[in-house]
């Protein structure tokens, strides 16, 4: 993205942390997070866990797990744990799925449209499993959605798949890493959110105020009866300094 990476120096020199809030995985954002020197804490898997570099912190949270050279917040259920609901919620309600762990390297890069080295990063998840429905119905998807929901299941769409996690909640991923830095500034810094429309509603709704970036092209108003956040506001976002703006806002400037 172009400017993005001088905003990103832009909000370290300010001493603003830049976290990164994904639906990608651990491995996926390894190689982007390495080429851009992105050396601070990020949320992975729509809100599944937060994962802390090494001695980012003095102190260490209560509950943590060791994933990779990362230490993890958990939110969701760690694996197998979706992939065994997975699995029952196919049983309950008669849905076929089809696991994208279960298909060949191959297969798995034909599908998602991707070279074979990303599709095998996309399967190697922490948390969530990636599916596809089974020649499913409508109403059929919409029961499995349904009953995944009262067991405490979050089903996303992605693209070509659809990914599922217990548990998982990106509020309370944002939420768990303001109180750390709380901790470590030994006052309450207000946690700014900054998304694209279709990932806007669930992270606004956790930070104190924030903006969605929009294209001219873009609706201005939410589709209809999506919550939205009266703390987020519209920013328009094309042009060279698009991200010149965005920096602006942030740093008060």
């Amino acid at each position: 993205m172009t400017g993005f990476q001088e905003f990103a120096v832009g909000l370290d020199r300010a001493g603003i942390p830049l976290v990164w809030v994904t639906s990608r995985s651990r491995l996926q954002i390894d190689e982007p997070r390495r080429k851009l020197g992105h050396a601070q804490p990020f949320i992975a898997e729509n809100g599944s866990g937060t994962f802390l570099p090494e001695g980012y912190f003095h102190l260490r949270p209560a509950k943590t797990i060791r994933l990779g050279r990362f230490t993890c917040v958990p939110v969701a259920e760690v694996q197998p744990a979706a992939q065994e609901a997975l699995e029952a919620l196919s049983e309950e309600t008669g849905v076929s799925v089809v696991t994208l762990r279960s298909l060949s390297p191959r297969e798995a890069a034909q599908n998602l449209g991707v070279p074979a080295r990303e599709a095998d990063l996309v399967r190697q998840r922490d948390f969530e499993e990636l599916f596809f429905f089974a020649g499913a119905s409508e109403k059929e998807i919409a029961h499995f959605k349904e009953t995944a929901g009262l067991r405490s299941c979050q089903l996303r769409p992605r693209a070509a798949v659809w990914s599922l996690a217990v548990r998982a909640n990106l509020g309370q991923c944002v939420r768990d890493l303001s109180k750390l830095y709380d901790r470590a500034l030994r006052y309450h810094a207000n946690v700014l959110g900054i998304a694209t429309p279709e990932g806007s509603a669930e992270l606004m709704q956790a930070c104190d105020r924030g903006w969605i970036l929009r294209r001219s092209r873009d609706a201005a108003d939410e589709p209809v009866g999506k919550k939205r956040s009266a703390k987020a506001r519209d920013l328009l976002f094309e042009g060279p300094d698009a991200w010149e703006e965005v920096l602006s806002r942030v740093t008060g400037g």
